[in-house]
């Protein structure tokens, strides 16, 4: 348990960033799932839509350090070679 001030005030912010995170995390993976789940099965236009939103997310994530950057440009490259061998 946190006893000084500088602590607790510590737990605080740390919780208040984990709730951010957590919600930010989940629009990118709600992201990459319809990527991962429309492949082979939507026309080329509507798949490249998709495509650009979970790379918009994944770009988000990474320059606002929820993820590392090239964690964020590996799921991109992936998403993308899936993509395109199905199409």
């Amino acid at each position: 348990m946190a006893h000084t001030k500088q602590s607790k005030k510590r737990i605080r912010q740390n919780e208040t960033a984990r709730k951010r995170n957590r919600s930010r995390m989940s629009k990118v993976r709600t992201a990459v799932r319809n990527v991962e789940t429309n492949v082979g099965k939507v026309e080329a236009d509507a798949m490249d839509k998709m495509m650009r939103a979970a790379a918009s997310e994944l770009d988000r994530a990474a320059k606002r350090n929820i993820i590392h950057p090239n964690a964020a440009a590996r799921k991109k490259s992936r998403l993308a070679k899936k993509a395109k061998a199905k199409a």
